[in-house]
């Protein structure tokens, strides 16, 4: 059956998947380049559409290309809040009513704000969006929901000293190690910060991410940094099989204790496996997917962002997500970064239902498992009242649209 776009719309939605450094209003990006003296390639939204934030690019390097804009504009605190705000602002009115936002601090540190501020630039600009949501007449009244936040702080697989300050002081404090323990280091340090600031600060810093290139820098890199997060009831997730296969999937969840897996991509791809040992590919594809399945770990599907940097997917119809919901593993749909990709998770959801069939009761746990798949910076009774409130308002505008819930 049609899905009416307006229903997709108006229907409660999480992003467990969204860059803050991805995430920025064009208006605001020029208007902050201007004020910081940072130099664009145009200084117009359509422009910059043309040259820099494109529907479709020719690589994943092409893609990358206007991060160094974004992450120019955000070193120091007022930009960074405001930056957040907005991207609070903007999911809250398509919709979202919970938003885990994350983002590598180390990339926005430098002599004049640490890693730490800058998180704390991030959680004021969030907490502003949610205040003025929550404190709305509809959600008084019960005829919206609350929405609620969580920061996820991303390491990076790898780094080099031309990246940000901070990861050029490192790299000299450690000119004598090898670059794989100073990738491990930079990740503890960042492992260390995250917990004070969830556990001292009472800051919702909810999870631990590891981004950047996968080929040629494993997880088992950064193994120190999982441990000590597990250890401190921090959780996990690992960007994995987006650019690799299986068997990245597997370190994320077995060495590094993941809750939810970064797009798993290449979760199916068997020929992809490397590891000689492995005799039967297919029946080690098949356990992963099954254990995953089982465990309810979490996969962040992110759509449009694959369809941009992965050229072996054609079309949404060629994703693994269709397989995915047939295993019946907890798949929710992302947006990854709504600029860059120009996004929204309405759109996602769009393109989910317009390519892929789907009966009631997958879109409806599609929908819910991104609420049931995030790491809510409460308690566990919270999170489950809070769902409760989400499946509620799903079932009361499927009534209103005619849509069946079965």
């Amino acid at each position: 059956m049609k899905i009416p776009a307006e229903f997709l719309r108006r229907i409660p939605k999480a992003d467990l998947h969204v860059h803050l450094d991805g995430s920025l209003r064009l208006s605001t990006l020029i208007e902050l380049a201007k004020k910081e003296g940072v130099e664009l390639p145009a200084y117009t939204e359509k422009g910059l559409r043309q040259k820099v934030f494109k529907d479709k690019y020719a690589s994943l390097v092409e893609y990358l290309k206007g991060f160094g804009y974004t992450g120019a504009v955000m070193q120091n605190a007022e930009n960074i809040e405001r930056v957040a705000y907005e991207l609070g602002q903007d999911a809250i009115a398509e919709g979202v009513r919970y938003l885990e936002v994350r983002f590598a601090p180390q990339l926005h540190a430098n002599e004049k704000l640490s890693a730490q501020e800058a998180v704390r630039a991030v959680v004021r600009g969030l907490t502003r969006a949610q205040k003025e949501h929550n404190a709305s007449a509809d959600v008084k009244k019960g005829e919206d929901l609350e929405f609620y936040f969580g920061i996820i702080a991303c390491a990076m697989r790898n780094f080099n000293k031309f990246m940000s300050p901070y990861y050029a002081t490192l790299i000299n404090a450690l000119s004598q190690s090898d670059k794989s323990e100073i990738f491990g280091i930079g990740s503890l340090e960042l492992a260390r910060m995250v917990v004070k600031l969830a556990k001292e600060e009472k800051l919702p810093v909810v999870g631990f991410d590891l981004a950047g290139e996968e080929a040629g820098y494993p997880a088992a890199d950064h193994l120190d940094a999982y441990r000590y997060v597990h250890k401190h009831f921090i959780r996990k997730t690992v960007h994995s099989g987006e650019a690799y296969g299986p068997e990245s999937i597997f370190q994320a969840i077995t060495d590094c204790y993941a809750n939810r897996i970064g797009h798993g991509t290449h979760l199916f791809a068997a020929d992809m496996i490397k590891d000689k040992k492995v005799k039967d590919k297919q029946g080690y594809v098949e356990s992963l997917a099954n254990y995953i399945a089982s465990e309810r770990i979490g996969i962040e599907v992110c759509l449009t962002s694959n369809l941009q940097t992965l050229p072996e997917i054609k079309s949404v119809k060629d994703h693994p997500i269709k397989e995915m919901i047939r295993r019946g593993l907890p798949v929710s749909i992302n947006t990854d970064n709504r600029l860059v990709s120009n996004t929204t998770v309405t759109k996602e959801m769009e393109l989910l239902v317009k390519n892929i069939k789907l009966s009631p009761k997958e879109l409806k746990n599609i929908v819910i498992a991104g609420f049931k798949s995030g790491f809510f910076p409460g308690s566990y009774i919270e999170k489950r009242q809070f769902v409760r409130k989400v499946i509620d308002r799903y079932n009361h505008l499927a009534k209103e649209y005619n849509i069946p819930l079965y």
